[in-house]
């Protein structure tokens, strides 16, 4: 049988299919659909300091191949979090990664340290997409000073590994990448959501209270991919690559593997197919059984070996 496992930053995976933030809560929901121990990895919804009531409605919008939100990253709080939601993920038998944010450096740090003490936490994520109040509101992510600092800060203060989840929305993506690998980031995500915008043509208003949003689906897949690709031809093995954007099916989650990921994130797909990851574990599988791969981590930036260049 072809071996899914993989093992990064120290940590071993059963298999290579994570579910990204935002798009599975905390995976008890889905505890009622499958058992969610079946997946590489459960990636939280966004945990803050303090909790947060996200913004108003509307804060979802259809597009085609797609979706918009604006949810504003509601939550309880990390200890909200730690008291209410964290027992009830304790016995599942799979991996959870937390994804982390805050409104300053120092609430980015203050996170993670409570969650130091969580063992089923193996990892945190930080989203970096998310407005520095100490520097007028631009993005953690777009200020390359910043996003080092951050990243430097919150290694210095704990021990689990640091994934940082780059946004699209910044131009060169692997200058980025370049900043997080020389503050100590153990792994890299790619991508964030797309700035996107939708408006209602029958009454001539955005139909997101927030006007703007972060686009996912589909329609993204070969945005996230040619970033993939990009940071993976930049750093290759030397730091490892989770993939996710537009995943909805094996063939688009093996598009970001063959890039250059060594773990890919399903996302929006959760919501128009809740089965989505289970059916990308098992096609993952009978894709390397029909060829005689024996190991999963062989794909992982294969197309890099094969594309002929001119």
């Amino acid at each position: 049988m072809p071996e899914l496992s993989v093992e990064l930053f120290g940590v071993k995976f059963k298999n290579p299919v994570w579910v990204a933030s935002g798009t599975f809560g905390y995976g008890l929901e889905a505890l009622e659909l499958y058992p969610v121990s079946k997946l590489g990895a459960v990636v939280t919804k966004g945990i803050s300091l303090r909790p947060r009531e996200g913004n108003a409605p509307e804060r979802i919008a259809e597009t085609p191949c797609g979706m918009l939100n604006s949810i504003g990253l509601q939550n309880p709080g990390v200890e909200g979090f730690l008291e209410k939601i964290y027992p009830q993920i304790k016995n599942i038998d799979t991996h959870f990664i937390a994804n982390v944010f805050g409104e300053t450096e120092e609430e980015y740090v203050e996170v993670c340290i409570a969650l130091e003490g969580a063992e089923k936490v193996v990892a945190y994520e930080l989203n970096v997409s998310c407005p520095n109040v100490k520097k007028g509101g631009m993005l953690f992510g777009h200020d390359k000073a910043v996003l080092g600092r951050l990243v430097e800060r919150v290694k210095a203060k704990v021990k689990k590994p640091v994934l940082v989840k780059l946004s699209p929305n910044t131009g060169d993506i692997s200058s980025y990448a370049e900043v997080c690998v020389k503050a100590g980031a153990d792994g890299l995500v790619l991508i964030n959501t797309l700035l996107g915008m939708k408006i209602d043509v029958k009454r001539q208003v955005p139909e997101l209270s927030t006007l703007m949003g972060g686009l996912s689906g589909p329609v993204i897949l070969p945005v996230a991919v040619r970033m993939v690709w990009e940071v993976f031809s930049k750093f290759g093995w030397s730091i490892p690559i989770v993939g996710v954007g537009g995943i909805y099916d094996t063939d688009s989650a093996l598009q970001h593997v063959l890039a250059g990921a060594s773990c890919v994130q399903v996302g929006t797909a959760n919501f128009f197919d809740p089965y989505a990851p289970l059916k990308i574990v098992e096609g993952i599988d009978e894709y390397l059984h029909s060829r005689s791969i024996n190991s999963f981590s062989e794909l992982v930036g294969k197309a890099h070996r094969l594309v002929v260049r001119a």
